[in-house]
């Protein structure tokens, strides 16, 4: 098969959702018999001290088979989080003004963040 071939069956169609360092690419390619699955990809972008970066990639391979199951299981899931918590977000990390280590409203710094501490005082 040649390169051309690769990247035309690669190309079948193609949806992304990009979502803050994650980008999540939605798939569809074919088998060799001719037949269309679905592979989601999960693309992770890491930085290093440097400033230069790095991605790490998961993948899940979805055949046709068990996209209803897939599909039940998923919207029973969402469902279950959402009606447990609500669609807020609660990790700070998510929120869009979120900043490290800045003092929350309360003046004490968010959590996660570290508390210099001078120990002379005590």
């Amino acid at each position: 098969m040649s390169e051309k071939d690769l990247t035309e069956q690669e190309e079948i169609f193609s949806k992304v959702l990009r979502a803050g360092r994650r980008t999540y690419f939605f798939d569809v390619r074919s088998t060799r018999a001719g037949d269309y699955y679905l592979t989601i990809t999960e693309s992770k972008k890491f930085t290093h001290d440097d400033g230069s970066f790095h991605y790490k990639k998961h993948k899940i391979y979805l055949y046709k088979e068990d996209f209803e199951a897939f599909r039940d299981i998923l919207e029973e899931t969402t469902e279950y989080i959402i009606d447990s918590k609500g669609e807020e977000v609660i990790s700070e990390r998510h929120q869009k003004d979120f900043r490290k280590n800045e003092p929350s409203e309360n003046g004490m710094p968010s959590s996660g963040s570290f508390v210099d501490v001078d120990f002379d005082d005590i």
